[in-house]
């Protein structure tokens, strides 16, 4: 992102509010490409709400299919989401030392992805202006409701449990880059700072406060994706019609949320020049981590299809049969072979356990977990509910993808956005870790005296 080199010996603060100053070339490129793809969804939507819903591939009344890459990429990035709340939160809970360096990124991903994943509902609504309707007229029964709540409530607490770690380093940038930075920057650090001035009182506060907010976004966390599989589970419609649904969903969640983890770790250690403080040893317990949802997955699948093979009940042996052998068999082998398997297989063995490999992994486990999400939304969509139909087909249109791409493009603009405005380490929290481990002996140390 900048085009100074990496100094070794640089202060972390010099490192991480390098960004803030100025950027590269580099990183302008980066931005005008990202703002041009979004750009090019945006004129797709607009085609869209001219002509309606037909200009994609789920006109009802042609093939059944009323959900498609829209809902796709909705739960995907509710998904990828959780990789801050519960990754950072359990870490942060749990104390692990390793983790302070990629708490703040981590945190960026849950909200930028809810942000992202909200708004597909809304561009699947082929009259926008009715959102509110859903909350108008919803039926507290319907688990829709529910997620319309779930979803603003998950958000609203993201955002709070990214600002509180955020005051100590704001109020470093309010007195590291008053004078270097613009006015209007360095009044928006002035003001989200709040008075810090790094008082016992005051970090007191910050820290029950953060307590109570990372035992909290947990809970909030895991029934929001819970809620969101309930909207698939409470139908009775082949394939979704599972009570497993829900913690097979949370843990599709945090799987896809530490391989984003990695895949961002891994741009901003490159872009900014972090190897000092994101190491090897960060993506490797996270490689671990994500080898075990890996497996979690694997015998979530193997559960749900074996229970349903087994009774065959109804159109089972239609929806079973798209999957394993039919049209749909390419994607779903693709992603337990490519998604589960050979994650974990590159965890295990050390010659492959790397950083570049483990970063090829968390590539793979994110493309794996869309497929398998696409799979889940379209292969039930498509299996006829009566005995004298024909299965319904979907292909996405060009409207859709160009929205997809934007969409993913927008994720990453939006990071790109951040990192440029606030540090992406949590400078204070490494700190404190490093001022802990120097005061406190290790075992080692402990055991040779």
């Amino acid at each position: 992102m900048t085009d100074h080199a990496s100094d070794v010996a640089e202060p972390l603060e010099d490192v991480a509010l390098r960004p803030l100053r100025r950027v590269g070339v580099g990183y302008r490129l980066l931005i005008v490409t990202l703002v041009a793809v979004v750009a090019v969804g945006v004129y797709a939507y607009t085609v869209q709400l001219r002509r309606g819903l037909a200009v994609t591939g789920m006109a009802a009344t042609l093939n059944k299919v009323v959900w498609g890459l829209y809902i796709t990429n909705f739960v995907f990035f509710i998904g990828i989401s959780h990789a801050g709340t519960l990754i950072s939160a359990i870490l942060r809970v749990s104390r692990a030392g390793w983790r302070t360096p990629i708490t703040r990124m981590a945190e960026f991903i849950t909200v930028v992805a809810l942000s992202v994943g909200a708004l597909f509902p809304i561009l699947d609504l082929g009259r926008p202006n009715r959102l509110l309707n859903v909350v108008r007229f919803g039926r507290w029964p319907s688990p829709i409701l529910w997620d319309f709540f779930a979803i603003s409530t998950y958000f609203v607490g993201s955002v709070m449990y990214l600002f509180l770690p955020l005051i100590p380093d704001l109020a470093t940038c309010r007195d590291r880059l008053t004078g270097v930075v613009s006015r209007r920057k360095a009044w928006v650090y002035r003001t989200l700072s709040i008075g810090w001035s790094g008082t016992v009182e005051q970090r007191a506060s910050l820290g029950a406060a953060i307590g109570l907010m990372m035992v909290v976004i947990i809970f909030v966390a895991v029934s929001v994706h819970t809620v969101v599989s309930w909207i698939f589970a409470m139908t009775l419609r082949t394939g979704w019609n599972t009570a497993v649904f829900g913690i097979y969903f949370v843990a599709g969640a945090i799987f896809s949320g530490i391989a984003t983890l990695i895949i961002v770790m891994a741009v901003l250690r490159r872009a900014l020049h972090l190897e000092r403080w994101i190491r090897p040893e960060q993506f490797v317990n996270l490689g671990y981590l994500m080898a075990a949802l890996a497996m979690i997955m694997l015998y979530f699948n193997v559960s749900e299809f074996v229970t349903a093979g087994y009774k065959l009940e109804g159109s089972e042996p239609v929806y079973l049969g798209s999957i394993f052998t039919g049209s749909f068999a390419p994607l779903y082998w693709s992603y337990v072979g490519f998604g589960l398997l050979l994650p974990g297989l590159i965890v295990l063995f050390r010659r492959t356990r790397t950083v570049s490999a483990i970063v090829l992994a968390a590539i793979l486990v994110d493309v794996a977990m869309w497929i398998e999400r696409y799979v889940i939304v379209v292969a039930s969509l498509q299996v006829p509910q009566m005995p004298y139909s024909n299965p319904a087909r979907y292909l996405p249109s060009w409207v859709e993808l160009a929205i997809t791409a934007g969409a993913f493009a927008l994720f990453a603009l939006i990071i790109a956005v951040l990192a440029r405005f606030v540090p992406v380490l949590s400078l204070w929290e490494i700190r404190e870790h490093e001022t802990q481990r120097v005061a406190l002996p290790s075992t080692e140390a402990v055991l040779e005296r």
